[in-house]
């Protein structure tokens, strides 16, 4: 039977995150898989109950792959904007790219761990996770062969976990996003050089593989996803961070409200590129070093074990400590000065023992214990912060932005200036 497997890493691309040396760049990481051939209230209490179940009956759409089942579970309130002078909440979102379950239980540990701290997150699923190798030159990406794919496709037993994971991530309130499909980060075929009109090329196969999974694999023994896909997709993360210039007129086009493939982003107030909200990864302290990290657990380990991941096991604790100490000094830095959001990347990988998938469980629970304190802290999906980002007064995301990283407002956030 055939397994998933990790393909060699070194092929992607490397990112400058200051200071220009080797030693201070980070590496975009994304989904590696090959084959063998709690919720958070925007307003009022900080965490509401959840449900698990839609109230509406379910309308099934298409060939019976996903259904419209109504409003979504476990949703915050609608939000409200800020008074000039409001202290902003601190806004934190996890994310993980491809989203596929490979057997390794690490997409339902963390659907539990969120449940059990009221967070959401976001989740930017392959479309290729759900199509069957034997079907893969229905796949045909833009500058490469047909059914060509640098993360290879997964079994049939991975492609049902998946399906599974997906649909209670999205009862539970998750944000089901887009990580594209074949993820090419190199060579001719790279995303990198992608026009307009190819970026929807792969947007709409990506759907097509969420949306027609029943018919690409036979299969009539599982629910369908409990969705409308055209309608969940409000944004999605580019394979090593590439190709977003070309990819935003698309993106804004189909009508998504925010992208998340902005490289070296700062932890400062986001604004709008191409009248899409760029809500990048970011550059954040990284303990014992001159130089910062992105926020992603591949990065870390570009940075520990080059690339490296089965490095010796003897270094796993203090790089453990070190990945979880550097999400937690970044969430504490924006926490107690600008309140800008902070946005934290990862996969659903072992790499060098699981440390960096320890080390983002670590982050989460010490940032849902400050929350608990009393703090307004909100553990929400990409789409949940657009969705406050979209009503709040321009002139007060003006003077949100005004502050740099790590700055607090010098006269308090009641003194707080909006630039006129």
């Amino acid at each position: 039977m055939r397994t998933s497997t990790r393909r060699n890493l070194t092929r992607r691309g490397m990112l400058g995150l200051g200071a220009g040396a080797v030693a201070a760049a980070g590496l975009a990481g994304c989904g590696t898989h090959t084959a063998s051939d709690g919720s958070q209230h925007v307003g009022g209490s900080p965490r509401p109950e959840r449900s698990g179940t839609t109230t509406a009956p379910a309308r099934p759409l298409g060939d019976g792959s996903t259904s419209d089942t109504g409003t979504q579970p476990g949703q915050p309130d609608k939000p409200v904007p800020l008074e000039p002078g409001e202290t902003p909440p601190q806004f934190v979102v996890f994310s993980w790219d491809g989203a596929g379950e490979v057997g390794n239980g690490l997409f339902p540990r963390f659907l539990d761990l969120a449940k059990e701290h009221g967070a959401h997150m976001t989740f930017f699923l392959s479309g290729l996770y759900l199509l069957p190798e034997s079907k893969k030159r229905l796949y045909d990406p833009p500058n490469n062969p047909r059914g060509a794919s640098d993360i290879g496709y997964l079994t049939d037993e991975h492609i049902r976990a998946t399906l599974e994971n997906v649909r209670r991530a999205w009862l539970e309130g998750h944000e089901i996003g887009t990580h594209f499909n074949g993820h090419f980060c190199a060579g001719y075929g790279t995303v990198a050089h992608w026009t307009p009109k190819q970026w929807r090329s792969e947007i709409e196969q990506a759907k097509s593989f969420v949306k027609e999974w029943r018919t690409n694999t036979g299969w009539t023994d599982l629910p369908a996803l409990p969705f409308d896909y055209d309608k969940e997709l409000a944004g999605g993360r580019t394979p090593c961070l590439l190709g977003q210039e070309n990819l935003l007129p698309t993106a804004r086009e189909l009508g998504w409200r925010y992208d998340a493939s902005s490289p070296g982003g700062r932890q400062v107030w986001p604004e709008k590129k191409q009248g899409i909200w760029d809500l990048p990864l970011q550059q954040i302290p990284f303990p014992g070093h001159s130089f910062e990290v992105l926020s992603m657990d591949y990065n870390m380990l570009a940075n520990q074990s080059v690339n490296s991941t089965n490095a010796p096991a003897y270094r796993y604790p203090g790089w453990r400590e070190q990945a979880a100490q550097s999400y937690i000094s970044g969430f504490e830095r924006a926490y107690e000065t600008n309140r800008a959001p902070f946005f934290i990347g990862n996969h659903f990988e072992q790499w060098n023992g699981g440390i960096y998938m320890d080390a983002v469980e670590e982050a989460l629970k010490h940032i849902a214990r400050e929350r608990d304190k009393g703090g307004d802290i909100r553990l929400v999906s990409f789409r949940q912060f657009a969705d406050w980002l979209d009503v709040q007064r321009p002139e007060v995301l003006a003077g949100l932005r005004t502050l740099d990283v790590g700055q607090r407002p010098a006269g308090g956030w009641k003194g707080l200036a909006t630039p006129a």
